[in-house]
């Protein structure tokens, strides 16, 4: 064999060699780069991981936790509390007591008023910081007003119904009037907070004098009989 021939093998099969060490070095690299580039499974679920919201409740408060794992604070709970129960009781007083009329030349104002009660009041023994008016044209006039009826446990406020009336049994005073109507429960708090209902009133008071500029004291007595819901 010549040795160009020779020469030519040698370069082919040196070239074949670097050719198959080339693939695998490229095969090699290839291999790495994959293995460097290949995402952490961990990393991706971690970082990409839904937060939660849970609802956490302590008595009437409530308090929304966001987080991957979600607690609630000490002293709260996710379970919520139950609703309160709502129920009606009967109300059935009689409140006793003293009221004060100032007289205008138009109407009659009572500026304060305050009494005691018997009967089924459902600890609301006192009736206080009350006001009403009336503009007497006739012997039976509508009037308006408010009342506070008190106790231990909390206060019950009432707003005179529109269709109640104050009628004078005498054509003058000194006289006799008696109240008619309904009062309907305005607000409340303490134990009667969130209270409604309507309560029937039949009551009566003496009047002295309906001179202009008069100030008088009076006794009354009020009944006031319904059916009130208590949460």
């Amino acid at each position: 064999m010549s040795k160009a021939m020779k020469t030519l093998k040698k370069s082919g099969a040196l070239g074949a060699v670097a050719f198959v060490a080339a693939l695998g070095m490229t095969g090699a690299t290839g291999a790495y780069a994959a293995a460097t580039h290949q995402t952490d499974p961990s990393v991706t679920l971690s970082s990409h991981a839904a937060k939660k919201t849970i609802t956490c409740y302590k008595g009437k408060l409530t308090k929304k936790v966001v987080a991957l794992k979600p607690k609630c604070p000490v002293g709260y709970t996710t379970k919520k509390p139950a609703a309160p129960k709502v129920t009606a009781k009967t109300f059935s007083a009689t409140y006793n007591g003293t009221m004060s009329l100032l007289w205008s030349s138009s109407n009659v104002k009572v500026t304060s008023i305050s009494g005691t009660s018997t009967g089924a009041n459902l600890g609301l023994t006192s009736l206080k910081s009350g006001t009403g008016t009336s503009s007497p044209t006739s012997t039976c006039d509508p009037i308006s007003g408010t009342g506070t009826l008190s106790g231990p446990s909390g206060t019950l406020v009432l707003s005179l119904a529109t269709t109640s009336k104050g009628c004078a049994v005498g054509s003058a005073a000194p006289t006799l009037v008696t109240v008619t109507g309904s009062a309907n429960v305005v607000k409340g708090t303490g134990k009667y907070l969130g209270a409604k209902g309507s309560l029937a009133v039949k009551g009566s008071f003496s009047i002295k004098s309906t001179t202009a500029g008069s100030n008088e004291s009076d006794t009354f007595t009020a009944t006031l009989t319904g059916k009130l819901t208590l949460k």
